[in-house]
């Protein structure tokens, strides 16, 4: 049996030590989360499972609308404070994942089902983990777009004036920094060659048409029509139609071309103050119920693959996602291809497109 203490620092707790976790946990009493807003994959249903399972445990919910560049902040800004303000656990990019283990950000856990994670999407160590994946797509409101852009190309059309936004700031936003890159692979560009350079270059010449609007899009500026079209992942665009409910209608396209899929990682900070809650946390969302709520939030979980089949998955869940033919040309692009366009985008997007996202 393993005491409290002991559980902090352990790196793998098997599933037979999850009942000492649990204590553990629960005399900390508090989880702190970062950038999770109840929209984004579900996240409102988990976070609300998390506590109808352990109602011990506080959750302390931080600044939803972060992106992952502010989470690695966080965590640094709050080395050595155990207030509230210090993130237990975090959410980002398949990028930031390794650049958070290399400054030491992170602490290794490897959840009781880490065997069904697969190994391209994950640490060896346990630092970081493949939570979720979708693909990019353009959220449409229906009131004021007549005709959707079926491709990247099309948002260059003067129909689209001062129409088309990202959902993040791509100097910092993962799901935007990733935008660009889909844009460029959809200009001919390569992802770790020269994609990032010609997706700055398409969010110029949109700038230059007065199509780009610098309004970080989400659910209620589309609503609004600050930003009629709004580029985000399918699972945040999906799940903001069915917040939206009609009012206005919405759709949701994947592009022809770019089409470009998205692995999202967890990892527990270095500096967590509530270690084992942290831990219990991944546990909670690698098990079934935590993978399929995600997958109720239109984002194919991690252990996706095996739990369908094991016929662990509703079918209800797999008619809710939008038809297998949209996914057939995604392209995952590896972890070297990610850390490339990101310091292209991120180093450039000034110089280059000039507009003030925020």
């Amino acid at each position: 049996m393993f005491a409290a203490t002991l559980l902090a620092s352990t790196a793998l707790v098997h599933a037979q030590d999850l009942t000492e976790l649990e204590a553990a946990a629960k005399k900390e009493g508090m989880l702190t989360t970062i950038a999770l807003p109840h929209s984004w994959c579900g996240y409102g249903d988990v976070i609300a499972g998390f506590k109808a399972k352990y109602p011990e445990i506080e959750v302390n919910e931080l600044n939803p609308d972060a992106g992952s560049a502010d989470e690695l902040e966080a965590v640094r800004a709050n080395k050595g404070n155990t207030g509230p303000q210090a993130p237990d656990v975090l959410d980002v990019g398949l990028s930031f994942g390794p650049q958070a283990k290399d400054e030491g950000l992170l602490q290794p856990y490897k959840v009781s089902t880490w065997d069904e994670i697969p190994d391209t999407i994950k640490d060896a160590d346990g630092y970081w983990y493949g939570d979720y994946y979708g693909v990019m797509s353009f959220m449409i409101n229906k009131d004021l777009i007549d005709t959707n852009p079926e491709d990247w190309s099309d948002l260059l059309n003067s129909d689209y004036a001062g129409s088309v936004a990202l959902a993040g700031d791509p100097r910092a936003s993962n799901q935007a920094i990733l935008s660009v890159l889909a844009a460029g692979m959809a200009e001919g560009g390569a992802a770790g060659k020269d994609a990032g350079e010609k997706g700055l270059e398409f969010f110029k010449k949109m700038n230059e048409a007065g199509n780009f609007v610098p309004v970080i899009g989400k659910a209620g500026t589309l609503a609004q029509g600050a930003t009629p079209i709004t580029i985000m992942w399918d699972y945040n665009a999906l799940a903001a139609r069915d917040t939206l409910n009609g009012n206005p209608p919405v759709d949701v396209v994947v592009p022809k071309s770019g089409v470009l899929a998205g692995v999202y990682v967890q990892g527990i900070s270095a500096h967590a103050p509530h270690p084992n809650a942290a831990k219990l946390w991944m546990e909670y969302l690698y098990s079934d119920e935590g993978q399929n709520l995600w997958l109720k939030g239109y984002c194919h979980p991690a252990r996706f693959n095996a739990m369908s089949k094991a016929g662990k998955v509703p079918q209800e869940l797999l008619d809710a996602l939008p038809p297998a033919e949209a996914y057939e040309k995604a392209y995952f692009p590896t972890l070297d291809e990610q850390a490339g366009n990101k310091d292209a985008v991120v180093g450039g997007w000034d110089s280059v497109v000039g507009s003030n996202v925020q």
